[in-house]
């Protein structure tokens, strides 16, 4: 992966990637918990970032909003080292962490203009800027209210308003819809689609239908690496290696997988869990470019079960995170 170099000069709007991370290592003490990550973010895209718990994505997240520097490797949003100009950093990124830090004793039209003015957001504009981001976080109605009085739900979307106070080009997302009801995570989700193109976004979160939905790039770290960096639906293309197709089967299970495992070309018999019905439902994978479909249907229909689905079965993100981040 190829990085730029930083030039004074280069004016704003000629980066084509916002974030660059190269060969990032961190040490707490004896324990290694970044080993050489290496990947870059577009400008405006929207870049989901997963792995299990303890596989360094807040670490990554807190090296690039400048909490703490790494101990080798580089790091760079908008052209600024992260450790040689941690303040130009600052100015250009909004932050949401997991667990949001909010004054509850404050109403959250006072915090959101308190954090407007910690971010350098003139005294002209704190009005208008703090009206805006609570149009925008469906905060209006609320903005009268102690912090503290708040669902935790509107506590998120409070946090999620400081961090889009100051206009960032960069937002850094760290479960932004955790607590959150069904309503406002589509609200959420919504919002932080149309943030693709006008700002680039880091997302990170455990519900991962939500970046398929959100994120148009996957970074996938398990153990302080980097594992996979790719499009939702390229790895899904790429990391199964065969083809599998999804079979609905009213016959006796015993004897339905003997004879599917029968056919030549086929690798693997997955039974899945009966409907009510008692129809059978199973994933048939087969080598790599064979199309074993021709022959399961008279496999079939020659026993006299009925076929009743036959389709190319996708694997989830939810597939390709555990293939990715277990062994087994």
């Amino acid at each position: 992966m190829e990085f730029f170099s930083f030039n004074p000069s280069l004016n704003f709007l000629e980066v084509a990637i916002m974030i660059e991370v190269e060969g990032l290592t961190k040490y707490y003490g004896n324990y290694h918990a970044l080993k050489g990550i290496t990947f870059s973010v577009n400008k405006g895209e929207i870049l989901g970032f997963l792995g299990p718990n303890g596989a360094g994505k807040t670490t990554t997240m807190r090296i690039l909003t400048c909490f703490f520097p790494p101990t080798n490797g580089k790091a760079r949003v908008a052209g600024f080292d992260v450790f040689e100009e941690p303040l130009e950093v600052k100015k250009r990124i909004g932050y949401l962490p997991e667990n949001v830090p909010l004054y509850k004793d404050m109403t959250v039209e006072d915090y959101l203009a308190f954090a407007a003015g910690i971010k350098g957001v003139g005294s002209k504009n704190i009005k208008a800027t703090v009206d805006k981001v609570m149009h925008e976080c469906v905060l209006t109605d609320v903005s009268y209210k102690f912090i503290g009085e708040l669902s935790k739900g509107y506590r998120q979307r409070v946090g999620l308003a400081q961090a889009l106070v100051n206009d960032p080009e960069v937002l850094i997302l760290d479960e932004p819809t955790i607590g959150l009801d069904p309503k406002q995570i589509i609200e959420i989700r919504k919002l932080i689609k149309n943030l693709a193109g006008r700002r680039t976004v880091i997302l990170s979160t455990h519900i991962l239908p939500e970046v398929s939905m959100t994120c148009q790039r996957v970074v996938i770290i398990n153990d302080g690496r980097v594992v996979a960096v790719d499009t939702p639906q390229n790895l899904t293309s790429t990391i199964h290696g065969a083809n599998r197709f999804s079979v609905k089967i009213d016959g006796p299970p015993q004897y339905v997988i003997k004879e599917l495992e029968a056919i030549q070309g086929v690798e693997k018999v997955i039974k899945k869990d009966a409907s009510a019905s008692g129809i059978g439902e199973y994933i048939v994978e087969s080598i790599k470019g064979r199309d074993i479909r021709k022959e399961i249907a008279p496999c079939i229909v020659n026993k006299g079960w009925a076929l009743l689905e036959l389709k190319p079965h996708e694997m989830s993100l939810e597939d390709i995170f555990v293939k990715l981040v277990t062994k087994e």
